[in-house]
Order: C-alpha cells, then structure tokens, then sequence
C-alpha cells in the first residue's frame, strides 16, 4: 500500500522538518565557500547577480542564451533531468526564492486565496519574457525576464543600494521598475502564499509540465479515498490532490500525503498500481 513503503516513511518523517529541510539547502545555494560557480546551472530560481549566489540561474541563462540565439544546452539539460527525477518537488523543498515565501507565509496575517486558474500564468511568463522576448527583442527590452524578476530585484539591487550605503559609496537607485516589484512583491508574499510561484514563475512552468512523467510522482489509491476532501485543507496552496495528483500547478510540498484515510503517498513511476484486497462494499463481510 502506497502510505506504508519505505519512500513513504521516510516522507511522513521530514513533512515536519519541511522548512529546515529547506533551509539545509542554502547551504549549497548561498555560496559559503565563495565558489561562484556560475558556469554550472542550478535547478533552483536564484539569481546568480547576487552577492551570495554559488550557480547560475537556468532561466537567466535561457533568456540571455536565446537573446544571442545560442541553444542553452546546459541549462535545458540540467532543468530536464532534474525535472524528469523529480518534477516540482524543488519547488516545495529545495528552491530558496520558494522558502523565501513560506517564511513571509507564517506572518499572522489575514491571507487572500488565489485561484486555481492564475498558475497557468505561469506559461504566459515562461513563453513571453524568458523564450519569445529575448529572442526576438534581446537583453534591452523592458519585458526581459532579467529586467522585471522580483529575485534579481532582492538579491541583487537590494543588496547593491545596502553595500553601497554601508560603505560610504554614492548610492545608485534601481530604476523605478525594479522599485515597484520589490514594494509590490513584498506586499504580496505577506498578503498571500507563494504568489510568484504559483502564479508567475517560469521555472516552475518547465518542471510542473514534467510533474505527470517524472521518476517521482504522487500516488492515490481510489479505492481508500472517501473524498472527505481533507486533502484540500492541507494543501495551503489552493490544490485538488484527489483530483489530479500530479497537476502541473503542484508544488509537490507533500502535505496532502497527511490524508487520513491514506490515500495520497509518493511513488515511482516504476512502481505497480495496489488493488485492494476487498472491494470497499464487501468490507466487513466474512466470505463463505
């Protein structure tokens, strides 16, 4: 059964460290052994500007890639296998622009629900600023993914404006664009959970489309569900999991595998469909 392999134990014992988990992997991302090894592609949304950055930003790289009609080969590479093994399961435990968010989440505010429907905004982002603009426009157009990401607007001007302050140095401003992201994405991470990721990020577009053919993926097993629905209480970010487990609007932060009746779990798509011992009308029925 799906919530009693090994895979499953292992995840039902981290779901309550999610955070440090996430957490443990700024270590790798924030560069404390001054690396900077930005010819590497990360898998994660970190621009590679800021001070504190070990790899370079796959869409960054695409962008800039397609804007001097070069092929990114690495970068599309390192985003398909990573992908492929395990779909948007960076987003919900590894990507630190993700954890970002979740840390502005448990501010007590009173938070605004997003529908559904706006993740597929997501694709607008991904085709228009990182593939089509760059492409047909390069680096100098004002919609070029580098030019209004609200990651290079605080890891890379914000930083810049306090080193600048700190050292006596004349202070040079963002532009009013990159302002008015900043002042617009901070007020939305507190008023909301996850806004850029669930409604805007590129990255998380190219690994939620492979959420339904990686090696990893999200198991339900019909015939324990009782459609109490509780797994759309535990998912904060607005998903169904009954319904489509493996949605590409997933940001696979596994909460849901917390369903009573046990009918969510991890899996592989190796692994071999679970049929019940008993048809659910015959449970309770001694057999002649």
């Amino acid at each position: 059964m799906v919530n009693k392999t090994v895979l499953n134990r292992i995840v039902s014992r981290l779901l309550p460290h999610r955070l440090w988990v996430q957490s443990g992997f700024l270590l790798a991302w924030l560069d404390p052994l001054g690396l900077r090894l930005h010819n590497i592609c990360g898998p994660v949304f970190h621009c590679y500007a800021c001070p504190l950055s070990t790899f370079a930003c796959p869409i960054g790289i695409i962008a800039q890639f397609g804007a001097i009609g070069v092929f990114p080969f690495l970068a599309i590479g390192t985003l398909l296998i990573v992908g492929g093994l395990l779909g948007t399961l960076i987003c919900g435990w590894v990507c630190p622009f993700g954890l970002l968010q979740d840390l502005a989440a448990k501010v007590p505010i009173k938070k605004f629900h997003l529908p559904q429907w706006m993740g597929h905004f997501r694709y607008v982002i991904l085709v228009g600023t990182v593939l089509l603009v760059p492409y047909l426009f390069g680096e100098s157009h004002p919609l070029f993914v580098c030019r209004i990401c609200p990651a290079g607007a605080l890891e890379s001007a914000v930083p810049n404006v306090i080193t600048q302050a700190v050292t006596g140095q004349e202070i040079v401003w963002p532009n009013a664009i990159k302002i008015t992201i900043v002042v617009v994405f901070l007020a939305a991470m507190f008023l909301t959970i996850r806004p850029w990721c669930r409604v805007l990020c590129p990255l998380g577009a190219i690994f939620g489309l492979l959420n339904k053919v990686s090696v990893l993926s999200m198991r339900l097993e019909d015939y324990k569900c009782t459609e109490c629905k509780r797994c759309h209480t535990l998912c904060v970010y607005g998903g169904t999991p009954n319904m489509d487990p493996n949605d590409p609007r997933c940001l696979r932060c596994l909460e849901c595998t917390k369903c009573a009746p046990g009918a969510l779990g991890v899996g592989t798509i190796f692994d071999t469909p679970q049929e019940p011992e008993q048809p659910r009308e015959n449970k309770g029925v001694e057999s002649d």
